[in-house]
């Protein structure tokens, strides 16, 4: 099949500006080059009913809020392929045969999986498809022999589940599967955007978001109660950008023109930097530099998503051809996994023969 991409997110919720910056502006650059041969992006439904078993409903009316923001950053379906997990019935398959290909144990030394346990309070009590998600993960990509997986930098330890996997496979049966690369932001704050309350990472379940569709009103409220550095009291006190969120945030999304267009007394944001640390530079006029930087951004993604949502049942006909053209994928993937296994038993026909020939000689 060539260069392919895959990727995709789970449908708990509008997508933010963590998901944009960790592989979503990435997706619509990728799908404009023309340098991959197939491009898969999927809403994983699977994976976030690992630990919302008991809300489908929260998936259910999240679909089509993650379609829109898809579209509305400018993926193409006519360019890229977007698809839902829970229609690939073959995904469920070749998870199961690489369960059998994975210990315990080798799950458990997974940070991300790690991390991801504790966020969600499981040490006690683990729901077994959760734990087995990375599995899961894996299955995604290896079915669409995916070469490239844009991706935040916290889900290397994913990839590389992936990459073991797929070794695995090869060396037992036959080299089928494809190891996959991942492909990390160029920006290298952009890999791990933290919260607008300065937490390790921007979730959904903290509340810490800017989302893709939130209004200009919506992004002034929330960058305005941005944490900043506690010890920046007075306007004068020397301050910090390290673990500053309003300036992380700078560094992922501001440019030098932005600094032209709402900020000329500086070139660019060193020189804010600069001047913050040396003191004499307010937090509000930071904040209000950044409120204008997202704004601008966030603008054009805002009025495509307004366009779209005036036909909802052409969105859900886009994810239904999409998932088609995916399965058809899938499914010639899986017909190379069982010949590869020994197990399609109803398509090989020397199999058949051979042990025609057998009983009869029994006879």
């Amino acid at each position: 099949m060539g260069k392919v991409i895959l990727t995709g997110d789970r449908p708990t919720g509008k997508l933010h500006l963590g998901h944009y910056v960790g592989s979503l502006r990435r997706r619509v650059e990728l799908q404009e080059t023309g340098d991959y041969d197939k491009m898969f992006v999927f809403m994983a439904d699977v994976q976030a009913l690992t630990d919302n078993a008991d809300n489908p409903e929260k998936l259910r009316q999240n679909i089509v809020e993650v379609a829109l923001d898809y579209l509305s950053a400018g993926l193409n379906p006519e360019k890229c392929t977007l698809f839902v997990q829970s229609y690939i019935p073959e995904l469920a398959e070749l998870t199961t045969y690489l369960m059998n290909l994975i210990t315990v144990s080798r799950v458990q030394r997974n940070p991300t999986v790690k991390t991801e346990i504790k966020m969600r309070n499981f040490e006690a009590n683990i729901p077994l498809g959760f734990f087995c998600y990375p599995v899961s993960q894996a299955a995604d990509i290896a079915l669409f022999k995916a070469t490239t997986v844009p991706a935040g930098e916290d889900q290397e330890p994913m990839l590389e589940v992936t990459r073991e996997l797929v070794r695995r496979f090869n060396q037992t049966y036959a080299p089928v599967l494809v190891e996959p690369d991942i492909m990390l932001p160029d920006n290298q704050t952009a890999r791990r955007l933290p919260g607008t309350d300065g937490k390790e990472k921007m979730s959904k379940s903290l509340g810490n978001c800017i989302y893709l569709s939130d209004n200009a009103d919506t992004v002034w409220q929330k960058v305005r109660s941005m944490y900043t550095d506690p010890e920046h009291v007075n306007l004068n006190d020397p301050g910090h950008v390290e673990g500053n969120a309003v300036f992380t945030y700078l560094d992922a999304f501001s440019t030098d023109a932005d600094f032209a267009n709402f900020l000329p007394e500086y070139q660019n944001l060193d020189e804010l930097k600069e001047h913050y640390r040396r003191g004499g530079l307010g937090d509000m006029k930071c904040k209000k530099f950044l409120n204008q930087v997202l704004n601008q951004m966030l603008e054009p993604i805002r009025q495509r998503r307004h366009e779209f949502e005036q036909d909802i049942p052409e969105i859900y006909n886009i994810l239904r051809k999409g998932t088609e053209q995916a399965r058809e994928t899938a499914v010639q993937t899986m017909a190379e996994v069982r010949e590869a296994m020994r197990i399609n038993y109803f398509d090989d026909i020397e199999l058949i023969q051979s042990q025609a020939n057998r009983f009869q000689k029994k006879s």
